[in-house]
């Protein structure tokens, strides 16, 4: 059971976490003239130089032998690593290109896909509610995909890639900064070959556009890391439910950017996908509390039950005092004594005799 300080420390972590993934599309702007492909390039080499950093700080480096001796763990983080450089670069384009409103709209989706998928892959049943929530959002996807004349594949794209590498990173099963750690290792050598072959061509912007700009590059580094370390410490401390509810920061910041920073139009037919999607997040996260809280009422009871049963059992069990074996000493005093009056008893025979 954690502290109220701990609680509220890990509260703060996520926020902090999910406000700054909110906030990002203020950053990849600052970037330009560079290309999506060489900020993603860029992210992918330093934040390996981050997360080694911060793993001599904390001295944790056993999980690497591990990982070495495990072929199929590898395999997945290389699937992972993969899936997740499409969904940053993707991201990074959306954003540079006038795109946050529809890809805060894919992180919006993003738990319905996820459902779908434990359905389709995982064969996973869902709860009526669940269902429910699910067809909403197919919905919302075929008004937004008539709205924009062509489906929301930005959104979707989005959506799929993060689902999937949260399946795969499930079933890799290892912490958050060794993750990140292993994935950009993987991801380091193609990205470092990409910039210098960049540079030859006299195309790459690091250095050309001013030691400003080559330190906004470098920084995309600390712009990956910091918040995935903030989610890891409020991953540990807070429930998985509260995890949940906070995941909906980041779109929304995304989306309110979208609309009052970049201006971005909202027709009526992208105000309605938009509100359904909405419906099916707010159904869904009605269901999940009420799932939470009946799941924990279960086990409260249990738990008294248990108690219960346990001193039934101890109170039956129990042995009253007169009916509890005599001690040794104490039997050697009644014989002691026995012996003594026996004793007496044949003098008094012997002398009336």
């Amino acid at each position: 059971m954690k502290s109220d300080g701990e609680q509220r420390a890990g509260l703060l972590y996520g926020i902090g976490a999910y406000g700054m993934w909110g906030l990002v599309p203020l950053f990849w702007p600052l970037l330009k003239p560079s290309g999506a492909v060489e900020i993603l390039a860029h992210r992918m080499v330093w934040s390996l130089a981050v997360v080694a950093i911060a793993l001599l700080v904390v001295r944790r480096w056993a999980w690497v032998r591990e990982l070495l001796a495990q072929p199929r763990k590898l395999g997945l983080l290389v699937v992972a690593a993969t899936v997740i450089s499409v969904n940053w670069g993707l991201y990074i384009w959306s954003v540079n290109s006038g795109h946050v409103v529809e890809a805060s709209l894919g992180y919006f989706i993003n738990p319905l896909v996820t459902i779908a998928m434990g359905v389709l892959l995982l064969k996973e049943r869902l709860r009526p509610a669940q269902w429910a929530a699910v067809g909403v959002g197919l919905l919302a996807v075929l008004v937004l995909a008539i709205g924009y004349g062509q489906p929301p594949w930005i959104s979707l794209t989005l959506a799929f890639s993060f689902a999937t590498y949260g399946l795969v990173k499930k079933k890799v099963n290892i912490g958050g900064l060794e993750s990140l750690a292993a994935e950009t290792v993987i991801l380091f050598v193609p990205a470092l070959g990409y910039l210098i072959w960049l540079g030859a061509s006299g195309d790459a912007t690091f250095g050309p556009e001013g030691a400003g700009h080559a330190a906004l590059l470098a920084a995309t580094g600390v712009v990956t890391a910091v918040p995935l370390v903030c989610f890891g410490a409020a991953a540990i401390r807070v429930p998985l439910s509260t995890l949940g509810l906070l995941q909906y920061l980041a779109p929304v910041f995304q989306f309110l950017l979208g609309i009052l920073y970049f201006h971005e139009a909202m027709p009526a037919e992208r105000w309605a996908g938009f509100a359904l999607v909405w419906a099916a997040l707010t159904i869904l996260t009605w269901d999940a509390l009420r799932t939470s809280r009946r799941t924990r009422a279960k086990a409260e009871a249990l738990r008294r039950a248990e108690a219960e049963t346990r001193a039934e059992t101890w109170a039956d069990t129990r042995v009253e005092p007169e009916a509890l074996p005599q001690a040794p000493s104490t039997i050697r005093a009644q014989s002691a004594d026995g012996v003594t009056a026996a004793g007496r008893a044949g003098t008094s025979t012997s002398s009336g005799e």
